[in-house]
């Protein structure tokens, strides 16, 4: 896939965007020698990363994640500044495949200069994000966009892990949403450092401010995770662009204030260490499946689980004990 990785480093250094989307292909691949190729290329350039703002962008299907996601980019991109957007795509359980369809629904952004737009399929990683996304992060940021959006594949509670990647995390939600904040305020809210009320336009915005007002009680009951900012809600509109300016004022404070009291640099630090745990962990379990002596004992070992004459808690100490026994 790549002949050379030191010109496709330059390349992107230089903002070349076909290489941007080759060594995020190049990062997604599991073949081995791309997994070399990707290392190589990654540790070349995190001298070239760290230097935008991290967005997460979640909510639940139909809230309007992708227009919101073009009308902040565009309004950006009139303020000079230049967007990366990682959308991530669901994953059929059935067949497979992904439709790869946000870049369609962002038609200005999508072809904008400043504008780079990716989407990729989640595949079988849970939390609303690819394997790779912290990658493709960095190879944008490397790449020199300031702002980096991540949009989620937007499943509701379990899209905690783009917090774990980004500086600042914004839920997107419904107006008349009560019965859905009570099925998601415990999990995804706790996360949030900013949350908009989309939509909040024509018909719905009657029952907008009835809206931010439950919300708002609702961040009452729960503990911000940085000790420099408290959560806050908002409503706005993404079709008609009404106030987006304002998010992007609060998205600023954010990282203003945590800039200033060290927490934003804290906060990448752990989610760096998290990062390396996390892939270690990976690694084994890959390590030990393909294990020759551990793929001896899994026909046995599974039928006795699963005729109950084993405990899963006992097998899974055998397989260990054989890996282990066999390095």
């Amino acid at each position: 896939m790549v002949e050379n990785v030191d010109i496709l480093r330059d390349q992107i250094r230089a903002g070349d965007r076909r290489a941007l989307a080759k060594a995020i292909t190049l990062v997604e691949s599991t073949r081995a020698d791309h997994r070399q190729q990707a290392s190589v290329l990654l540790e070349a350039l995190m001298p070239d990363t760290g230097n935008s703002i991290r967005l997460g962008i979640s909510g639940v299907p139909g809230v309007g994640k992708s227009t919101f996601i073009e009308a902040l980019g565009n309004y950006l991109i009139e303020q000079g500044h230049s967007v990366a957007v990682l959308a991530v795509d669901p994953t059929s359980a059935v067949s497979g495949g992904s439709i790869l369809g946000d870049k369609t629904r962002m038609e200005t952004l999508a072809f904008a200069e400043n504008a780079f737009v990716r989407p990729s399929p989640a595949g079988q990683t849970l939390g609303g994000v690819t394997r790779r996304t912290r990658e493709s992060l960095l190879l944008c940021e490397a790449a020199g966009f300031d702002v980096i959006l991540v949009e989620t594949v937007g499943v509701g509670q379990s899209e905690t892990a783009v917090a774990d990647m980004t500086d600042m995390f914004l839920l997107l939600l419904l107006p008349a949403g009560g019965d859905e904040l009570q099925g998601i305020k415990r999990g995804i809210m706790e996360l949030a450092d900013l949350i908009l009320v989309n939509k909040a336009d024509g018909e719905q915005a009657n029952t907008a401010d009835q809206t931010l007002n439950d919300y708002r009680s609702a961040l009452h009951f729960m503990k911000s995770r940085f000790a420099h900012w408290q959560p806050s809600v908002m409503a706005c509109s993404s079709l008609h662009n009404q106030g987006i300016d304002q998010v992007w004022q609060q998205v600023e404070a954010f990282r203003s204030a945590l800039t200033e009291a060290g927490e934003l640099e804290q906060n990448r630090a752990l989610q760096a260490r998290t990062w390396m745990w996390s892939e270690t962990a990976e690694a084994l379990i890959a390590d030990l499946k393909n294990h020759p002596q551990v793929q001896s004992l899994v026909p046995e070992l599974e039928q006795a689980v699963t005729e109950g004459n084993l405990p899963a808690t006992v097998a899974a100490q055998r397989l260990i004990e054989h890996y282990k026994a066999g390095d």
